[in-house]
């Protein structure tokens, strides 16, 4: 599912992720609420949010940084395994020892990526993967992003401005307009949404 933004990304996202706790309502995920699971155990149950700006360690190698994440979930593989695994779906097997530091733009995104899918995650959390990348590189991110579902079983929710990634990745979208819902369904028919057109490209049409 993918998110189209006019307010309330930044609150949506951490309310996912326990950082946030709604005053009313609920928070379902793969059936259960969230309610009930503290924040330091959300990466145990699955929930995985990758950050806009790269959380990238200078000093440490591709690996160990993926690496890292099996410290706090469950898994039944090793943590070598585990993170050469993740690193290969994304296409960075060939770095796994290069130092944080010398990895560009777009390898740091896409280890925030490989650190997201391993141990068995039921959410994946991506707040605008594609800023800032060159067209080959959009085009690497949404081939990966479709596969994520067939490779760990993730179910994917994506906030972007980027209408095109939007459309080639996800099957549902949902636009927020102040916090508020604007319009939800599949994602070739939202953008048509008349009070979406409204608010993003200032079309009113005239009732019939």
């Amino acid at each position: 599912m993918a998110r189209f933004d006019r307010g309330g990304k930044t609150t949506l996202i951490n309310v996912l992720s326990g950082f946030v706790r709604p005053a009313v309502g609920s928070v379902r995920t793969d059936g259960r609420d969230l309610a009930g699971i503290r924040l330091q155990k959300r990466a145990t149950f699955g929930i995985r949010p990758t950050f806009q700006n790269e959380q990238v360690v200078e000093n440490l190698n591709a690996a160990d940084k993926v690496a890292a994440v099996l410290d706090n979930v469950l898994t039944n593989g090793g943590r070598a395994r585990g993170s050469s695994r993740a690193l290969d779906f994304v296409g960075l097997i060939g770095k796994a020892n290069t130092l944080g530091r010398d990895l560009n733009a777009f390898d740091r995104r896409m280890i925030e990526i490989a650190r997201a899918t391993v141990g068995r995650p039921k959410l994946i959390m991506m707040d605008e993967p594609g800023a800032g990348l060159a067209q080959d590189e959009s085009e690497r991110l949404r081939d990966v992003i479709k596969s994520i579902n067939g490779f760990c079983g993730a179910q994917v929710l994506l906030v972007d401005h980027d209408v095109d990634l939007i459309s080639a990745t996800c099957a549902t979208a949902l636009v927020l307009e102040s916090g508020s819902k604007l319009a939800y369904g599949p994602t070739a028919a939202v953008p048509a949404d008349p009070k979406v057109r409204a608010a993003y490209l200032g079309i009113i049409e005239a009732a019939a």
